[in-house]
Parts: structure tokens; sequence; C-alpha cells
């Protein structure tokens, strides 16, 4: 007879030992030791169980994929990260910060389903029902076939399931549910497996696409086993600064179509909105041409936008010039000030103070925005406007060279179809050139003289 001894071990990477922990001593997790009861000794055989012709498995030709078609959703930004819309027993995680908008954006999501004549099941474990009809009110998101539930237990949620017999679940979220078959309290990791296990398999049965939310934990990440992103289809992240208005959408993983798309909303009084054209969020109204900004065309996912850089240069008598940056890294922007001031002339930068910021509160973390940042630099250190129609992208190495960024040719596109007619890139072979060539067409031609000659 096989005999059971007290042990606990790591849900997330399987590690035992024979007495609690608070942190796994494999994988470094916090609350991810558990007591289970391990068999030790012989262990019976497991025997084959006959297959009915329904279960057998089929060749791949056979197979009939009109069940994993995409169906749009009603919102384009959202079906465009999904890959064209959501499959049919797909088992979708929204994770994002709090108050970030991930309750508003479902309700929209829900209630433009329900508008196609889909019955939607919204359950809510965070909010009563009225909390969200009052939401729902005011964001226009009230239809008949939008159904709520305000539930924590999972047994409940599934009587819900057969009760309403929807064409969409949303479970908001899926840290607040817990299971009676499961120890332990709600948003501990063996709730929230036992939770999202039994909503994904309940999804594969019924052909039933589910939307989860999901909490996430102080760094960023989603809260929970790291079973969780495995299990489910999809992941996608929503993020967004609460002090504006701009939120996106990004896929982190999805088996269903690409995950390098990228979908923008805003947030407004009545709810929120899809942005299917950003260009102009992220460039400033003035119409009069100031020193110290230039355009960049930056790429979200496969999507290419222009953002404007505006850079302030300002003389100080401080032994440590200042160096403030917004939405910009600042370990880039030191060096490209080095750069600036060893490789393109501008010798007395390390005497002024320094600040670079975005417009429209977007931030740029890829290199590609480094010309630009430097464009706007020069411009502000010698106090001439770069014209409207100059564009810049391209990635600067300590050696002052401008190199070759991805997407090259749809950057240089969308920046021609938004009007910019003179554009800065890889051709210009250094920053000093780069430099150069944008301060001679901010110049008037008296200037361009003057410089030509010196």
């Amino acid at each position: 007879m096989a005999r059971s001894t007290s042990t606990f071990r790591c849900s997330e990477c399987g590690w035992s030992t024979l007495k609690w922990a608070g942190r796994c001593g494999e994988c470094q997790q916090w609350g991810t030791v558990v007591d289970v009861a391990e068999a030790t000794g012989i262990v019976r055989a497991v025997q084959a169980v006959q297959l009915g012709e329904a279960r057998t498995a089929r060749s791949i030709v056979d197979v009939q994929t009109e069940d994993a078609a995409h169906r749009p959703s009603g919102i384009g930004e959202f079906d465009r990260v999904l890959g064209g819309g959501i499959v049919a027993g797909a088992a979708i995680l929204l994770s994002g910060e709090p108050g970030v908008g991930k309750s508003t954006l479902l309700l929209e999501v829900a209630a433009r389903v329900a508008g196609t004549g889909r019955r939607v099941l919204y359950v809510t474990a965070e909010e009563s029902v009225a909390q969200v009809r009052l939401r729902a009110g005011r964001t226009g998101a009230v239809h008949d076939e939008l159904y709520l539930a305000a539930e924590t237990d999972l047994a409940t949620i599934l009587g819900q399931v057969d009760a309403v017999s929807p064409a969409l679940l949303i479970v908001d979220s899926v840290q607040t549910v817990s299971s009676s078959l499961s120890d332990g309290l709600p948003g501990q990791p063996s709730q929230v497996r036992e939770v999202a296990s039994t909503l994904i398999r309940v999804a594969k049965e019924r052909q039933l696409p589910v939307l989860l939310v999901g909490h996430v934990t102080k760094d960023g990440s989603i809260a929970g086993p790291r079973l969780l992103e495995h299990l489910v289809d999809v992941v996608c992240q929503f993020e967004g600064d609460r002090q504006t208005a701009l939120r996106f959408v990004r896929a982190l993983k999805n088996r269903f179509g690409p995950t390098d798309e990228v979908g923008c909303f805003e947030m407004t009084g009545e709810g929120i909105a899809e942005v299917p054209d950003p260009s102009g969020l992220f460039l400033s109204s003035g119409r009069s041409a100031v020193s110290g900004t230039c355009v960049t065309v930056a790429l979200e996912g496969r999507r290419a936008l222009p953002v404007e850089v505006q850079a302030l240069v300002v003389s100080t008598k401080a032994p440590q010039p200042r160096r403030v940056v917004n939405g910009v890294d600042p370990s880039r922007v030191a060096m490209i000030i080095a750069v600036l001031e060893r490789r393109a002339g501008l010798k007395t930068l390390g005497e002024h103070d320094v600040y670079v910021s975005t417009v429209g509160g977007v931030r740029l973390a890829e290199p590609g925005a480094d010309l630009a940042i430097a464009v706007a630099i020069a411009s502000a250190m010698r106090d001439r406007a770069v014209p409207h129609e100059l564009a810049a992208f391209g990635e600067i190495s300590l050696a002052g060279e401008v190199r070759p960024v991805t997407a090259a040719k749809q950057r240089g596109a969308e920046a021609k179809r938004l009007g910019y007619t003179m554009i800065l890139d890889v051709e210009a072979g250094s920053v000093h050139a780069a430099v150069q060539r944008a301060m001679m067409a901010a110049a008037d031609p008296r200037e361009r003289e003057l410089d030509a000659a010196f």
C-alpha cells in the first residue's frame, strides 16, 4: 500500500520541502509553497481508456477551421490586438494597473457584442450590479442582451452560465473568485489555478469565449501563478498613465494572431473611445516654429506614430548641471548629450541644464528616437527653430554614427503621408552632419551663407 507524507510543494516550479516556507527555494516566488499529500511507495500502472469515435485522433487535413474563425467584437482597436476578433472557445486575459480602465473597456466590449444579438454574461466579483449598471448608463453600454451577475463563488458562476447560456462570458476579476474545492483565500495561487482551469475547461467544452480580468503586482506583472498565463490563449496588457487620457492595449501572447499589434484608446467622460489614427495626439498644436522641438516617427507594434520631442537648454552655474527627462530614457539622454558634446561640436553643453520631454504623455523606449532628441537639444542650444516639415529617426552610437532602425521604410512613408518632406535618417551618416543639416534648414538665407562661409 502506498503511504502519504505531509509535504510542501511550490505551485510554480514543483520544488518540494518537508517544512513550510514563505518563499520558494528554487524559483524565489513568494506565497507559492502549499501543503500537499505526496504519495510514496508502489503506485499502480495507468490503464488505457477506450476512445469513442468522437475523441479519436484525426488527420490534420480533416480538421475543420470554421469554429476557430474570428468574430469582431465591434471595437476595431481591440480586434486589431486580438488578430481580427474573438475566437469561439478562446480564453483571453486582460491585465493592467488599478484604475486604468479595464472594466470600462470590457463593459464596452460586452455592449458591442450584445448589440449584434449575441447574449453576454458579465460577472462582477468586485462591484455590485448597481454600480456596474450606473457605469453602463454613463457610458451608453446598456443593452437587453447584456446580463449582469455579482458572484464570487465559482460554482455559482457556472450555474449562471447554465441559466443564461451566453455567447460571451466576462469575469471581473479572476483573483476575486474562489472555489470550494480548493483551500486558501481568493487570489492565492491554488485558488487562481483552480478557478482559471475550470473556466478554461468550460470555454473549450462549450465553445464559449471567456474574457478574464487579471490584477497586477507592484512590479507590473500579472498576479497569481505563472501557470495562469500558460493556460489562457491570449494575454493582453492594458497600459496608460492615469494622469493622461491615452491608453494602449498590447498582446503579450496570442495563439490566434500576431503579438506586435497595439490598440490605441482615449478615456473620455462618456467612457473609452478608440483612436484609429492617433497621429495628432503626440504633436503640439502651436503653429509658430519654436526652437528645441523635433518630430520623430516611433514604432508601436506595427503602427508608426509621429511623436514630438521637446528640449530646453538653460545656462547654469551649478557644479553639476541638471538633466530632467519625461517620457524618454534618462540614460539614453545622458549618452546623447555626451555624444553631442564630443562628436557634434556642442562644447559648452556640459555647462547647461537640459530638459527633455515628449508631447501627449507617450513614452519613447526605442533607440529610434535618438536622432530626434539630438536635433531637439541642438536646436534649443543654438536657439534655432527646426522647420515643421522636418522629421528625424535613427539610433546614435557612441562614435557619433547614425545607425539604421527597424521598419525604416514604414516610418518614412508615414512621415511623408503626414507632410514631412525633409527626413533625417541613416543617410545622414553622422550625428554631426544631421545636426548641421537641421540647423541649415532652420536658418534664414543670410545665416545659411554665413554658416557655409564659416
